[in-house]
């Protein structure tokens, strides 16, 4: 019989190589996540500011594009439109009251005259004074 305990001296035992790279590439990809979130965040954030409805810039608009054909129309739109700035300073509240009383004669009649110099001279001052 043979006899199969025979010595082997040239395998070697198993040693332990330490491979970092899949760790490397976790932390790597990790990273690149993070940062394509924060960027999709801050382009989110950025689309969301850009489209935001401002109610004071509407205003604006609209005040700066009245029609004085109807000019009751117009002391009801500068009335309304008008009230959005009034309580930016104290110097508003007491421009935006005077033009309001200057106002009120264009309002609650059945028919009216254009509105006078007078009176557009101080929507005109008031429109100025507002800022967006």
């Amino acid at each position: 019989m043979q006899d199969y305990d025979i010595p082997l001296h040239d395998i070697k035992p198993i040693v332990d190589v330490h491979e970092y790279s899949l760790y490397y590439f976790l932390g790597v990809s990790g990273v690149a996540i993070l940062l394509a979130c924060g960027t999709l965040y801050l382009l989110y954030i950025w689309f969301k500011k850009r489209k935001r409805f401002n109610l004071r810039v509407e205003h604006k608009k609209l005040l700066s594009t009245l029609d004085f054909g109807d000019a009751k129309q117009a002391a009801y739109a500068i009335t309304s439109y008008g009230a959005t700035f009034k309580n930016d300073t104290p110097r508003h509240v007491e421009m935006y009251k005077n033009l309001s009383q200057r106002l009120e004669a264009y309002k609650y009649k059945k028919v009216v005259d254009g509105l006078d110099k007078e009176t557009l001279g101080y929507f005109e001052l008031y429109k100025e004074m507002c800022d967006v």
